[in-house]
């Protein structure tokens, strides 16, 4: 598809970002899309049953388009059961502290995929997106037979190509300034600790790599920032960070309040809860298990969900996973709706400001 079917999707160049554990629920994506621009459900850590009923609840809620998000299966080897048992050992302090048990370390490696797109090939939404990976060009055939409008996110130019090369519309172009999960195709701990690409270098290598639209996401907070990425050759800005603090997002009023809290004055990527690498603050948790925790997603997802569910009910934010991007401390408290005409006008204002310059 072409740029002008994206833009078709929105009357601002805004994504919203799916952001899986709660934070994208549909009462936000409602409000985003109302406002102008594109919500997206997270898709991934549901099951495919709860999918469907937040995607009814989003279609009763706005008659705009709206996106899903869908975690790709994990490929490669699996992880050492010996590392994972040696992490669960140096979390039962933690277990004991919040009085809960470890989960089990689930190695279902699809997360329901499968399920998922068939709900979303009989049903269709706008658009869809993947995470951690590119569809095969079957699937993204069957979506494109639907009407639905694909986006792959990637993390490099060479998985932007081989996005366009399986039949991706769009591609989501992720800089390492984004919070939660990096969505690299390999996760290979022998990267942890790289600096990675940051966004405005990363977009324009892959402006000049392939012809496909390009959502550019990583640490944008305001609309002067989108025009900057539009101006590296994006097509349109998707933020989280920006709406995690939004009244009707779904993240935990702890994790909203830590965004601008001086407490915690910096991300870092780390595997401490989930097992890959994901920006989030540095807290208790990651400082002293950051270090350690072995490259086995999702495993140490499933089992870490019952400490961090226990600290977020004992109102302990040191031991949440709070995902940030480094934009975090410019985060405002604004309704979603409001938050979206207010970054459409700091967008406007920023490329008034540069026709100005570029006329003078």
């Amino acid at each position: 598809m072409s740029t002008t079917a994206l833009n078709d999707l929105f009357r601002f160049p805004i994504v919203q970002a799916p952001m899986a554990g709660g934070a994208s629920c549909p009462e936000l994506v409602g409000a985003v899309c109302k406002a102008g621009a594109l919500g997206f459900l997270a898709g991934g850590y549901k099951t495919a049953g709860g999918l469907y009923q937040e995607i009814k609840r989003v279609r009763g809620l706005t008659s705009r388009p709206f996106g899903v998000n869908l975690f790709m299966p994990q490929g490669g080897p699996h992880a050492d059961p010996a590392a994972v048992e040696v992490y669960r050992h140096q979390l039962a302090g933690e277990a004991t502290w919040y009085e809960t048990s470890l989960g089990e370390a689930d190695d279902c490696r699809d997360d329901g995929y499968d399920a998922k797109l068939a709900i979303l090939l009989e049903d269709p939404v706008r658009v869809v997106s993947f995470t951690f990976g590119c569809p095969a060009p079957e699937t993204l055939a069957a979506f494109a037979r639907a009407g639905t409008f694909t986006l792959v996110t990637v993390t490099s130019a060479e998985d932007a190509v081989a996005a366009e090369q399986a039949g991706a519309d769009a591609v989501c172009v992720q800089g390492v300034e984004a919070g939660g999960h990096q969505s690299t195709y390999r996760d290979d701990p022998a990267d942890d600790g790289t600096p990675g690409t940051g966004l405005l270098a990363l977009v324009t290598q892959v402006r000049e790599s392939v012809a496909l639209p390009i959502v550019a996401t990583g640490g944008i907070m305001r609309g002067a920032q989108i025009a900057a990425a539009l101006a590296a050759g994006a097509d349109a800005a998707q933020l989280g960070t920006a709406f995690l603090g939004c009244p009707e997002s779904g993240a935990h009023p702890l994790h909203k309040r830590a965004l601008t809290d001086p407490l915690f004055t910096r991300t870092a990527f780390t595997r401490a809860f989930s097992g890959r690498p994901a920006r989030g603050l540095v807290n208790r948790f990651v400082r002293e298990h950051g270090p350690y925790a072995p490259a086995a997603y999702p495993e140490v997802h499933h089992l870490t969900t019952p400490l961090r569910k226990a600290a977020a009910a004992s109102g302990d934010a040191q031991g949440m996973a709070l995902w940030a991007g480094q934009g975090h401390r410019l985060a405002r408290e604004l309704p979603a709706g409001q938050l979206v005409e207010v970054l459409a006008a700091e967008l406007d204002s920023a490329l008034s400001d540069l026709a100005h310059r570029s006329a003078s």
